[in-house]
């Protein structure tokens, strides 16, 4: 069993909800995803707060394109953890 991680990053709060919601749909996602927000040394706003969205792949079965394509749909972007 290997700790595998995608990390999407999502422009705002409602976008990180939405792509939760849509993994378990499009990806039959068992585990819950962890939201997190990402703020930026010296930032203060929460508007300007990017959200994280990380979900363990222990079975190595996500395919990382599809997931940078699959946050694309909400402006955001699949990162290396």
């Amino acid at each position: 069993m290997s700790d595998v991680r995608h990390v999407l990053v999502l422009p705002d709060r409602d976008a990180a909800e939405e792509v939760v919601e849509a993994l378990r749909e499009r990806f039959g996602s068992a585990e819950e995803p962890q939201v997190v927000r990402d703020v930026l040394a010296g930032e203060d706003d929460a508007e300007d707060a990017q959200w994280l969205v990380v979900l363990r792949d222990e079975d190595g079965r996500l395919d990382p394109g599809e997931l940078d394509a699959f946050a694309g749909e909400w402006d955001g972007w699949r990162e290396e953890p």
